[in-house]
């Protein structure tokens, strides 16, 4: 037994050594530049999100507050979209991508994805040391995206352990819950995954999160001591209200995706509605789809009659090919005969200005922790635009005021009866609208500094 356990810790500690010797030569967290240089930065800060940097505006956000407060950032992920234009031009943000994963190791076949997913967090754990140990320098602080948690926390935990590196976790979700969903909430990979999650985030100097109630489940559940700041999500400064109406209509005429009913929108019997989604199993598109089907069928009948509806749907993601071919049959069947809808993906610029010239928002996140809020309503709020949104979940009151910004919704039949109360009626659409751009006055900096520029040492 002895021997046994002697081998063992022999191989432990080979293996140990054999993986300290791989390490880069520098631990410490050297500055960059020359220590007399008058632009040494205030701090320098690694932002990591395992996906798309484009498709992160929240990580995006976080590099730019902190370039402008005076930082150096580097902002780690995969390069798959175009990135803000403020991130790319900014002299003090260099943007460093991840390797994509092989083709090979994406799929959406459940049985597939359970045989692969070994081999893919083999391969994101070899892409990120490299990055993180070898191709950057050593930073002050890393500011880590979850989800995703693995092989994330594992691998930052260990390189911010040996460059001296603090560690902040900036949470979105929790990574369990959202495995849960393919799952199921019992599946042993979920609850190993749950562990994973609560034990290596004990390993962070401190934690942001996009509500207070998550905040809540973080203290308690998770049960840690490190300092909770709850930081929510608010417009950047891209997202503005558009007051003109004309300006409006002729930003919408110029879209490709308008040519179908340009002829009513200029005589004004069509309303744009705008949903972003990332065509994955935690919004549940077919709410809106089914929505849309009853709308047309009741518009038909109805007196007044109701407007048109285009429904625009920008985003990417796994199951965008399944909904598209269902909406092509539902058209090609006549169940959308007052009803067009388009998908889209727009440039930063024009996204912003789409949601400012759009009619009503759509939001379809269900949550599955029921803690964390959509980013797509806090953009539509800060392009003036009122919403509507799947609401029962517990962080939902604290983004939006029902009757004032938005409205919530549980159904895809409650769904309809507030497309048909709200366009129906224009006085009760207006109202929302002023309170949308009321709650676009509070932007991402106002909300940022005082919490994360604080704790970084920028203010």
């Amino acid at each position: 037994m002895i021997e046994h356990i002697i081998e063992i810790a022999f191989y432990l500690s080979t293996a140990l050594t054999l993986f300290i010797l791989m390490l880069p030569s520098q631990y410490g967290p050297t500055p960059r530049g020359s220590s007399d240089s008058a632009a040494e930065p205030k701090t320098t800060v690694q932002v990591l999100v395992l996906g798309d940097i484009g498709r992160s505006p929240r990580m995006q956000y976080h590099a730019l507050s902190i370039a402008r407060g005076g930082g150096q950032v580097d902002i780690i992920g995969y390069h798959e979209s175009d990135v803000h234009p403020d991130i790319s031009s900014h002299p003090r943000i260099q943007v460093v991508a991840l390797p994509p994963h092989p083709f090979c190791l994406q799929t959406s076949n459940r049985v597939i994805f359970l045989l692969l997913g070994p081999v893919k967090v083999l391969f994101q754990v070899f892409s990120l040391w490299w990055i993180l140990a070898y191709r950057t320098k050593p930073v002050k602080w890393l500011l880590v995206q979850n989800p995703p948690s693995i092989p994330t926390l594992a691998i930052a935990s260990l390189v911010c352990f040996f460059r001296q590196t603090k560690l902040v976790i900036d949470w979105h979700n929790f990574g369990y819950t959202i495995l849960a969903l393919k799952l199921g909430d019992n599946h042993p990979l979920v609850k190993i995954s749950r562990w994973y999650e609560k034990a290596f985030c004990k390993s962070a100097t401190a934690h942001l999160c996009v509500t207070n109630v998550m905040a809540s489940v973080l203290k308690k559940d998770f049960k840690l001591e490190s300092p909770i700041l709850p930081l929510h999500d608010r417009p950047a400064n891209h997202f503005q209200p558009i007051q003109d109406d004309q300006e409006r209509k002729e930003f919408l005429l110029s879209l490709s995706e308008t040519a179908p009913v340009r002829g009513l929108l200029k005589e004004g019997k069509a309303e744009v509605i705008v949903s972003s989604t990332s065509w994955s199993p935690d919004e549940d598109f077919s709410l809106l789809i089914d929505a849309l089907c009853r709308y047309s069928e009741i518009s038909n009948t109805s007196k007044p009659r109701l407007p048109h509806i285009l429904a625009i749907i920008t985003g990417k993601g796994p199951q965008r090919e399944m909904y598209v071919e269902r909406i092509s049959s539902l058209q090609n069947n006549g169940k959308l005969r007052n009803v067009t809808i388009r998908t889209a993906w727009l440039s930063t610029v024009n996204y912003a200005r789409l949601l400012a010239s759009a009619s009503l928002g759509v939001s379809l996140h269900t949550s599955s922790s029921g803690v964390d809020l959509p980013m797509k309503v806090v953009d539509m709020f800060g392009s003036g635009l009122p919403v509507v949104g799947w609401s029962r979940f517990k962080a939902w009151p604290e983004l939006v005021t029902d009757g004032v910004n938005g409205r919530g919704f549980g159904s895809s039949g409650e769904l309809v009866e507030e497309l048909i109360d709200l366009f129906g009626n224009p006085a009760k659409l207006e109202k929302l609208r002023i309170g949308a751009r009321e709650s676009s006055s509070y932007r991402w900096d106002d909300e940022w500094t005082p919490v994360a520029g604080k704790l970084l040492g920028l203010v």
